[in-house]
């Protein structure tokens, strides 16, 4: 969401009048790519951009074929494959070595219904959208980039001429894997089409429980992945930085006001025994993705044996003591060891080592 926002930033800042752009979308992947599907690349008619679809080895090539289709005003899709051994071609030289479809929209700045005006409705939900969009049909069909935005509870979308019994199905389970896919699809208007429905994460919500010198580093490291920061602790002890971060902070007697959800992470390191003693059962009934609790196992237990009617040991959701084990030291690398086991707790995955990880990095969608 963080490059999302930073898109729209710079497309509301230009003159339309004076300035096109176009999208360069990530629509499909196989095998190795340093980015993944939804991964966006604003590129303006002078050849300014932001974004990024790879690591660079792609950026430079679909900044001129976006060029091209702001001056045709006619989107096309890309295909850059480096599965094969060639050294002419892009990426090889930096060992992508896996094929990635892009799809590059001129964007209509009167049009209230593009992807960028579409996106701008979901940059501050606090829910997951779905992303329908076309990325392939016969080159007559004039839909290539057709989109339509829909919420995740939404059972039924009528889009591109597709069944709907048929798309309801492909929602359903997109919707289950919280993942992008794509489907060939038999359109009853324009015939055999490719769509991609792209699931689309809300930002992050992280609550800070702490007010001494190590909520600093905590909110640092949020704040760069883009995560919306909550802090509750003391005002008077919290940096002036910390309240620039921060999009609310509370006292600690005002902490049940805080809303908790499925993209909720919490941190308790209040360094206060009590303090954490309290809000631990408030946050485990609010059952946010992450509940984390900084300090020693036998800290943990001693609450554990205070709470006796929480069921602390099967909630799925609390890691005590926080963190992935990385012999983390000062502040800033607990922070970092915090906020990687957040994201792999909100992806679903176990945090080890990628080199133990048999198969591709990436699941295939």
């Amino acid at each position: 969401m963080k490059e999302i926002r930073n898109i729209i930033q710079v497309y509301d800042s230009l003159d339309h009048t004076r300035e096109k752009v176009a999208l360069a979308s990530v629509v499909s992947v196989e095998e190795s790519s340093y980015r993944r599907v939804g991964a966006r690349m604003l590129v303006q008619s002078s050849g300014m951009w932001v974004g990024g679809i790879s690591g660079g080895c792609l950026e430079g090539d679909a900044l001129r074929r976006s060029q091209a289709a702001i001056y045709k005003n006619q989107p096309s899709l890309v295909v850059y494959d480096t599965m094969e051994d060639d050294r002419n071609q892009i990426g090889v030289g930096l060992g992508c070595n896996g094929r990635i479809e892009v799809l590059l929209t001129p964007i209509d700045a009167q049009d209230p219904n593009n992807e960028i005006e579409l996106l701008k409705k979901i940059q501050h939900a606090s829910q997951p959208s779905m992303l329908l969009k076309v990325i392939d049909a016969p080159e007559d069909a004039g839909i290539l980039g057709q989109l339509q935005l829909v919420s995740t509870d939404t059972a039924e979308a009528d889009f591109a001429g597709v069944e709907p019994n048929e798309l309801a199905g492909y929602m359903e389970e997109v919707r289950a894997k919280k993942t992008a896919k794509t489907y060939c699809c038999q359109s009853s208007v324009y015939g055999r089409i490719k769509i991609l429905i792209e699931f689309i994460r809300p930002e992050t919500r992280l609550v800070i429980a702490g007010d001494n010198y190590d909520v600093n580093a905590m909110a640092g490291i949020a704040a760069e992945l883009g995560w919306e920061i909550y802090v509750i602790g003391k005002a008077k002890k919290l940096s002036r930085q910390l309240f620039a971060q921060a999009k609310q902070v509370l006292d600690y007697e005002q902490a049940d006001q805080l809303d908790v959800n499925e993209y909720t992470a919490v941190v308790l390191m209040s360094h206060d025994y009590q303090k954490d003693l309290d809000l631990l059962p408030l946050f485990y009934f609010k059952q946010p993705a992450y509940l984390g609790l900084l300090g020693p196992k036998k800290r943990f237990l001693k609450m554990k044996n205070e709470l006796p009617d929480l069921q602390l040991d099967d909630t799925g959701f609390l890691f005590t003591p926080t963190g992935l084990e990385i012999g983390a030291e000062s502040p800033q690398e607990i922070a970092l060891s915090i906020a990687a086991e957040i994201v792999a707790a909100m992806r679903n995955k176990p945090g080890v080592p990628l080199r133990l990880k048999e198969g591709t990095i990436h699941e295939r969608g």
